[in-house]
Parts: structure tokens; C-alpha cells; sequence
């Protein structure tokens, strides 16, 4: 039986198990006794505790004679297996670091098997001796060890090579002829595994005999079995570095390679395309090393390999930029797949190998794939249209020529039910028109017949502000007028829809006067349940009369696209209107000589805008409109109202409709590029090498350090978590050291915290600073957030002034400062009371997980609407300078300043800014900084903060408020 004490609660436990079994803690005689006189099933259950008894900290080694007496005759296949762990873990040796006599024993038992007729026991024995490290032990079992080399059953024979091989890697005066033996071996064998277990020795210990028999096996080598042909790799890969690797022999190599990439496995096809690489940098080496693992991605069906391949693609181009821009049709053949993700990394890949001469196969590939998600067969044709759109949009404005060849496709979208698709097309179509003037008025001309299409506010807004600022000719205003009067509809509105309403009474009052039995006019109502604030609940009564119904009667009837959303409170879309309408009368009159017509034309646009404002204040209306939409409304109006007076004021109110905000599109465009360019520069390979830099020679420098390691032991560094270079140093490591207990404190402890990742390692130092033995120490951990002890320390015994290292590692979920605590239990030598020692908490910083990240502006505004959770911090500083604090801010929590700096030049009194960053777990983090200086030099303001789960939001904050005092 097991007791269990949580600790933590929540999701997040972590216990301490106490044991009550009696039979748990058995004595030595106790088991004694169940050795001599049990069965075999007892004697495997016997065995069994003392092996975990010997593992937990007491060996038992009274017990070591008796197992030899009584279990070691045992002819169970079973006992003979836990022998073997039994015989690893005991201690063999005795006070002066010399074999114990019994062991002579157990040597004489292992011989026997090793002899044994039945051909598993041998093989099991052979894998038993590659665990063993004691010389003494191992060197009267040699003989029969090289015997088994010879056995009938191949089972024995590879086991007996793997056993030849370790004893020799540790020990090699016991088989000093290990090579010449296993490559005679070699020439008799006819078992693949056998002679790949053999391949492998050699070529770790003796890599020119690899190479001699790699020679005498090269025409075979395509028709080997799979883990011949990866050893067959693994030694080209490494000799390939060397003096052999030279002339004719790597010659032999690369030809050995590319008869691989053709290989029925999947496994060969990788390490064989990922080593051509190391080998040559031949562009044709390098293209069918792409095209292996092109394919390799089409055929194999999970999502993880297909990713993992894709990175590798993506790794090659990045090295060799244009030599793979054949293949990107290729690469598009990958987005069959129906995961997403393997989409979108896709297209990634192929959206950097895009070039001029590929440019419009491409996009004729990309226009086929947006056609066909208008099927709906599959279920995220939405998001899959989205990210072709982008794609398209990416392409057309990187390569003009084929911008007017997919503007007009992509058009045909703009009345998507998908939004987000819609708002794309809208955006592309924008920045084409700046881009390219060529174009506009065919833009322009196709944009207006599918006004009618549209039906999102946010495409509407884009629609409109690129036909007031780019329809310049007389009938491009013309036709403007008319699309606006069709999807506005009848104006003046509150009017027009004043009528419906009265028709809707009279019709009713109709139907209700030839009803045989009249009624009285009682209002309707509704009744429902609800549940108050203070958990009771609560019947709620809803009246309605028949004005009241036939009002949602006539706001539910269908109407103009535009016209609907305004009544449906949507006023920023009007106050787009408005601004339109404005550009348009202020340019009619510029390009059209009839005074007569621009009245007509101003007078129009008055009424429009007019009807809006009192609409919005009517009850027609979903919600009233805001003061923000009917000042700027109103502004337009006066605009107009004023327009043609001889006024100072008009000639800066047309440079601001009519020249300003085109302006400053063009400006927001040229940044983005600019840092488009810079971020490909950025990540851009060439580095220019000075006569005057220094050599660098990989064997002073550090671990990893530098471009000239070698990419495989890379891969298998970050693979295993391996120590960063900026971390591996000394000084690095003492500046994360935590101490956990004070000087005075019986037990000191201190950790050091290393933060890789997904994981924390804690590597703790247990010093025991008192004169008594302290028994049964034990370290506790436990955890605050979303962290997760993986395993638990186990119990430790220290002498008088001894020190221990403990280690534990701890997994993190999500970015949430965590918080680490525990306790220090032991048992001192005078009493058999537990005594107990708090550690200091340690506090996991959130800045171990944060990069900064960048994202446009579409973005940043959609996740900005669509994220819950938001936090908002207020400024309290001793910084008075605003761009100081805005550096501060993103110093200290690690994000990046989206704000162009055009935006934020000047000195106004006042800044505001939009700050990214994004997590190792791929959580988005989104800030807004807006802060003024007051008359007393005083900055204040807030920081709002908003992301997708709330750890990382109340996180953030707490960051920016701890750091902000400290500042």
C-alpha cells in the first residue's frame, strides 16, 4: 500500500510517496529465507525486490552468496534474465577496490551460458557482457567469447560481435587482435545483420579496414539491406573529412551516394540526399539531393516527417539560392497534402524560389489551386484560400508582370463569405494600384462592377478609399456615383425606411380589422429564465408591441449591402463613404469643366451624408452612431459646403483629400519594403571576408562555435539539447546560479537553472554543513504554473561536511512565469525524526521564452480583435523621455516595435506605438504603448496588453511593472 500527500494543486502535481508494505522493507533474512526454500515464481519475485531495493540504496550485500547458492542453478529463462540485471548492478567489488572472491562464481556461470546449447541464453549473455565494466571479470570469458563467433545460429554470432566490440572499446589489451578478428569474420558471414554489426565496429575502430572492405563490397552496395546501406552512409559521412576522402576514393563515395538517393527506403533516401551535400557542392549533386528529398515528402505519409523534410529543403536553398529554382514546381506538387501546416511551409519554400523565369507557371499553378478551394470538399478551404491569396499577393507584387494577370482573378473574390480572404484581396488589390499606375483604371474598372459582391465592412472601406483616391476620369467618377447609389440605396434613408415602416403598420392594422373576433391591442411578451449574479435565478418578462415588431420586421428586410451595414451600426464604413464622396467631388472638379454637373454631384454627396448622420440618431439604426463617425462626416460636409468660396481655407483641405492620403500610402508601402529587404538581407548567407579577419581554427575555438562544425553533429547537438554556446561557458553558469537555503542552515543548497527550450534543468549542490551523517535526504520539488516535474529526485546519504549534485528536469507547457519551490528532508544520525529545511523559491523568467517577432499590420490589428484576454498597465516611471521608455519597454520584455520609425519622429508630447513578440510554444503577445508627458515632465499613460491565454498576458505585465519601478 501507498499513501500520497499532494502538493500542488491544479493540473500540476507532484507526491511523495510513503511506504506501509511490510514486505517492502524485508530484511536480509527474510529474503535469505525466501531464496532457499521458494519456488521458482518466488524466487523471481525475491529476485525481483532485491534488485529494486539494490537500485533504491540498499544493496543488500549478505545476500550475494546465497543468490549464487540458490538461484544461480536455476534453469528459468526468466531468473536467468534478472540475474543479468542483478549481476550489473551489484557491487562486485570489495573494501580495496578488488573483485570480490564470489565472483569467480558467477564468472564460471556465465561461461556456462555463454556455452549453453540453447541459442537464446548465449545471445542473452553476450548482450549481459556489453554492460559489464570490470576487466577482472570479463577477461576468462574471452575465449568463449570469440567462440561465439563461430556459433551455428546467427542470433549468437551478432550478439557476439557487439559483445567483441564493446569489450575492445573499453578494454582493448583483452582482445588487442579485435580488428583482424572481426574482418575475418567478415569474410566468412553471410548474415546481414552479422556482417552490419562488424561494419560498425570497424569503422569506429579501425575506419581504414571500413574503407578496405567498403571497397570490396562497392558493386553490392545498392542491393544491401537497409541498416547495411545507413552504416555504408554513416562511414562515408565520416571519412569523407579525412585523408580518404580524397581523389579517386571520394570520387567512389559521391557515386555511392547517388545510387542510395534511388534506394527503396525512405530512411536511406535522407541520409543519403542530406550527406551529397557535405560531399559536393556540385550543382547537379545539389539539385538531385533536392529533387530525393522532394519526392521523399510526397511519398511519405506522416505530417511530422513531411515538415521535418521540408526544413531540410528549405536549409538547401537557403545555401544554394537559385540552383533549386527549377524545382519549385516540384515543390508545389506538396500541397496535395491535405495538413495544413505542410501547406503553408510549402509555400513558404516555394515563394522563395519564385524568379523571373518561373514566375507566371507559378502563378498560373497558384490561380488552378484557388479555383478548386471553391469546391468545399475540404473542410479549411477558407484558411487554404487565404493562404494562396497571400501567396498570389506576395508573387504579383515581387514580379510585376504578372500583377495584371491575377488581379483581375483575385478580384473575383472580393464577396467571399470568408472575410479574412476578402480583406487579402482587398489589400493586394491597393497595393497593386499604388504600385503599378498602368493599371489602375482597369482596377478600377473591375473593382466597380463588384460593389455589388461585397459584403464585409472592412473590404468595403478598402474598396472605397481606392476608388476616391484612384478614379480620376469622368466616367470613372460617373460609374463610382452609380455603384455607391446602388449599394446605398434609396436616399434620403431615415425617410425611405420611415415609409417601409408605415407600410408595414398599415398592413397589419389591415389584417387585424378583418380578423372575425377582435382583440385588443395587448402588447406580446416573452418569458425566460436567468441566473442573477449571486447564483440565484430569476424569471425575466419581455414586452413587445406591434410597432415594436413591425420595426424588426422592416430592419430584417433585405437591402443593399452598404446600405446594411451602416443600419447595422457599422459608421466607420460611412465615415469611409464620406471621405470617398469627397475625393470624388473635389477631383470631379478638377478634371470636368460643367459647373452645372459638379452642383449636382456636390449636392448628391451632401445628401448622403446628411441621411447617414440622421439615421445614426434615429431608431432605425442597430446602435447610435458614434461621436467619432458623425465628427468626421460632419467635417467632410463643411468641406463641401465651403467648396468653391474663395476661402485660405480650401486650398489645404484639397491637398489633404485629394494629395495627402495617397501620399501617405505611398510611404507606409516604401517601409514595409525597406524592411522587407532588410530582414532578406539580414538573413542573407554572404558574408564579406576582410584580408584583415582573423583565422579561425575550429580545435581552439569553442564547442559548436562558428560555421565550420560539422552540420550533422549540428543536427544531433540540438537533437540532444545540448548546451548553447553563450551558456557554456563558466561565467555564464555563475550567473545563474540560485541559492535555495541560507549559509546558517544545517543542509546549504544552491542550483543552477538552465532553461533549454521546452525544459529546465535544475543541477542542485547539497552541501552538509553539520558534523553528523544525515540519512534519507531527500529533495522535493514542486511547482506553481504550467510546469511539470518529470521525475523525482531520489534519496541520498552524506557524511559530515560532504556534498551531493542533484538533478532534476522540469517540463514547461506554456509561457506562464512558473515557480519552482520545495524542500530538503533528512534523517539525522541522534534521532529518527525527519527533519525538514525550506528552499527559497525560484522564479522562472518569461524572457527565456520571448523573441520578438514581426507581423503586419493586418495581422497585428485581426489577432488584436480576435485575443480575450488583455491586461492593461499603467505607466508609473522615473524615465521622462518617451522614446527611453518605449526602448525600456522593449528591452525589458523582449518584443518588437511594429510603429514605423517615420511614425515615431518628432517630439509632440506624445507617442504611441504597437509592440509583437512571439513564443517557443507559438503563443502571439500583442502591446500597445500610449504614453504623454505632462506639463510636469511626467509621462503618463498605459500599456494594454492582449494575447491568446491569460498566463502569458498576466505574465508580460507583471514584467513591465516590476521592471518599469526599477528603471
Amino acid at each position: 500500500m501507498a499513501s500520497a500527500e499532494k502538493l500542488a494543486s491544479g493540473s500540476n502535481m507532484c507526491f511523495t510517496l510513503v511506504a506501509e508494505d511490510p514486505e517492502a522493507l524485508a530484511t536480509s533474512q527474510d529474503l535469505r529465507a525466501a531464496l532457499e526454500k521458494g519456488t521458482d515464481e518466488l524466487k523471481l519475485e525475491t529476485l525481483r525486490r532485491i534488485i529494486i531495493s539494490t537500485l533504491n540504496g540498499q544493496p543488500h550485500p549478505a545476500l550475494l552468496m546465497p543468490i549464487i547458492q540458490f538461484v544461480l542453478p536455476s534453469k528459468s529463462k526468466h531468473i536467468k534474465k534478472l540475474l543479468h540485471f542483478y549481476w550489473e548492478i551489484c557491487p562486485k567489488l570489495d573494501e580495496n577496490g578488488k573483485l570480490k572472491q564470489e565472483m569467480i562464481l558467477v564468472c564460471n556461470a556465465i561461461r556456462n551460458d555463454l556455452q549453453h546449447p540453447n541459442e537464446y541464453i548465449r545471445g542473452a549473455t553476450l548482450r549481459f557482457l556489453q554492460k559489464i565494466r570490470e576487466p577482472e571479470l570479463l577477461e576468462p570469458l574471452i575465449p568463449t567469447c570469440r567462440a561465439c563467433l563461430e556459433h551455428r545460429h546467427s542470433f549468437v554470432r551478432k550478439n557476439a560481435v557487439m559483445a567483441v566490440f564493446t569489450i575492445y572499446k573499453n578494454f582493448d589489451f583483452l582482445i588487442p587482435d579485435a580488428p583482424e578478428l572481426i574482418q575475418t569474420f567478415m569474410a566468412a558471414e553471410s548474415d546481414t545483420t552479422s556482417i552490419r554489426n562488424a561494419f560498425v565496429m570497424l569503422q569506429a575502430m579501425a575506419p581504414s579496414r571500413a574503407v578496405e572492405y567498403f571497397l570490396s563490397i562497392y558493386e553490392q552496395i545498392p542491393n544491401l539491406d537497409e541498416m547495411m546501406q545507413l552504416a555504408v552512409i554513416e562511414l562515408i559521412r565520416k571519412e569523407s573529412k579525412g585523408s580518404s576522402g580524397e581523389g579517386a576514393l571520394k570520387a567512389r563515395y559521391i557515386k555511392c551516394i547517388f545510387e542510395l538517393l534511388n534506394s527503396g527506403s525512405h530512411s536511406v533516401k535522407y541520409e543519403a540526399a542530406t550527406t551529397l551535400t557535405t560531399l559536393t557542392q556540385n550543382p547537379a549533386a545539389v539539385k538531385a539531393s533536392a529533387s530525393c528529398l522532394i519526392q521523399l515528402i510526397l511519398n511519405e505519409p506522416s505530417n511530422n516527417v513531411k515538415m521535418i523534410v521540408l526544413s531540410r529543403v528549405s536549409l538547401l536553398h537557403s545555401k544554394h539560392e537559385h540552383v533549386l529554382d527549377d524545382l519549385v514546381m516540384d515543390i508545389l506538387r506538396v500541397l496535395a497534402s491535405p495538413d495544413m501546416e505542410v501547406r503553408r511551409k510549402a509555400l513558404a519554400i516555394a515563394l522563395e524560389m519564385v524568379s523571373s523565369r518561373n514566375v507566371e507557371e507559378v502563378v498560373g499553378f497558384l490561380k488552378k489551386e484557388l479555383v478548386r478551394t471553391l469546391d468545399g470538399q475540404f473542410e479549411k478551404n477558407p484558411e487554404y484560400r487565404q493562404l494562396l491569396i497571400q501567396t498570389i499577393h506576395t508573387c504579383a507584387i515581387k514580379h510585376s508582370e504578372v500583377a495584371s494577370n491575377v488581379v483581375h482573378v483575385l478580384m473575383e473574390f472580393l464577396g467571399d463569405a470568408s472575410n479574412a480572404s476578402a480583406v487579402d484581396v482587398i489589400a493586394f488589390v491597393r497595393e497593386v494600384v499604388e504600385k503599378f499606375p498602368a493599371l489602375r483604371s482597369g482596377i478600377v474598372e473591375k473593382l466597380l462592377q463588384t460593389f455589388g459582391e461585397i459584403k464585409s465592412g472592412k473590404v468595403f472601406r478598402g474598396a472605397l478609399w481606392i476608388v476616391g483616391e484612384y478614379g480620376d476620369s469622368v466616367e470613372d467618377i460617373r460609374e463610382t456615383m452609380q455603384q455607391i447609389r446602388k449599394v446605398l440605396g434609396e436616399v434620403p434613408i431615415l425617410a425611405s425606411e420611415q415609409r417601409l415602416l408605415d407600410a408595414a403598420e398599415s398592413e397589419a392594422a389591415e389584417a387585424e380589422a378583418d380578423s372575425l373576433i377582435a382583440k385588443p391591442a395587448v402588447p406580446t411578451s416573452t418569458t425566460s429564465t436567468r441566473v442573477l449574479a449571486d447564483g440565484t435565478y430569476a424569471t425575466e418578462t419581455v414586452f413587445s408591441s406591434t410597432q415594436q415588431a413591425n420595426l424588426e420586421v422592416v430592419k430584417a428586410a433585405a437591402k443593399p449591402p452598404l446600405r446594411a451595414l451602416i443600419l447595422g451600426g457599422d459608421f466607420y464604413t460611412a465615415s469611409v463613404l464620406a471621405s470617398s464622396l469627397t475625393k470624388l467631388v473635389l477631383r470631379f472638379k478638377e478634371v470636368s469643366p460643367d459647373e452645372r454637373a459638379v452642383n449636382e454631384l456636390r449636392a448628391e454627396a451632401m445628401l448622403m451624408m446628411t441621411s447617414i448622420i440622421r439615421v445614426g440618431q434615429s431608431h432605425f439604426a442597430s446602435v447610435p452612431i458614434d461621436e467619432d463617425a458623425q465628427e468626421r462626416i460632419t467635417n467632410c460636409l463643411q468641406s463641401l459646403a465651403d467648396f468653391g468660396s474663395h476661402n485660405d481655407q480650401q486650398a489645404p483641405i484639397k491637398e489633404i483629400f485629394l494629395h495627402d492620403t495617397q501620399a501617405a500610402y505611398t510611404k507606409m508601402v516604401a517601409h514595409e519594403e525597406k524592411k522587407a529587404e532588410e530582414k532578406r538581407l539580414k538573413d542573407s548567407k554572404a558574408v564579406a571576408i576582410q584580408p584583415d579577419d582573423l583565422i579561425s581554427f575550429r580545435q581552439f575555438s569553442k564547442k559548436n562555435a562558428g560555421g565550420d562544425a560539422d552540420e550533422y553533429e549540428n543536427d544531433l547537438t540540438k537533437a540532444t539539447g545540448a548546451v548553447e554556446v553563450a551558456k557554456d561557458d563558466f561565467i555564464s553558469k555563475l550567473n545563474r546560479v540560485v541559492q535555495l537555503t541560507g549559509f546558517s542552515d544545517p543542509v546549504y543548497a544552491e542550483a543552477y537553472v538552465h532553461v533549454h527550450q521546452f525544459d529546465i534543468f535544475l543541477d542542485v549542490l547539497i552541501v552538509n554543513q553539520t558534523n553528523e551523517t544525515l540519512q534519507n535526504l531527500t529533495v522535493e520539488f514542486a511547482t506553481l504554473g504550467d510546469l511539470k516535474l518529470v521525475e523525482r529526485p531520489t534519496s541520498h546519504t552524506l557524511g559530515p561536511h560532504s556534498f551531493q549534485s542533484i538533478k532534476a528536469t522540469i517540463k514547461v507547457s506554456s509561457t506562464e512565469t512558473g515557480v519552482i519551490f520545495g524542500n530538503i528532508f533528512y534523517d539525522g544520525a541522534a534521532t529518527a525524526d525527519s527533519h525538514c529545511v525550506v528552499l527559497n523559491d525560484v522564479h522562472i523568467d518569461i524572457l527565456d521564452y520571448i523573441n520578438p517577432a514581426y507581423c503586419n499590420e493586418g495581422q497585428f490589428r485581426s489577432m488584436w480583435t480576435e485575443f480575450e484576454w488583455e491586461n492593461k498597465v499603467n505607466v508609473s516611471t522615473t524615465i521622462d523621455d518617451l522614446r527611453a521608455y518605449l526602448a525600456h519597454i522593449l528591452s525589458s520584455t523582449n518584443m518588437s516595435c511594429l510603429t514605423p520609425e517615420a511614425a515615431l519622429m518628432g517630439d509632440c508630447g506624445f507617442l504611441s506605438a504597437n509592440l509583437y513578440a512571439r513564443s517557443l510554444f507559438g503563443e502571439d503577445a500583442l502591446a500597445n504603448l500610449s504614453i504623454e508627458k505632462g506639463a510636469d515632465g511626467v509621462l503618463q499613460g498605459h500599456v494594454r496588453i492582449r494575447s491568446k491565454t491569460q498566463g502569458i498576458a498576466l505574465s508580460l505585465g507583471d514584467r513591465i511593472t516590476l521592471n518599469q519601478k526599477a528603471a
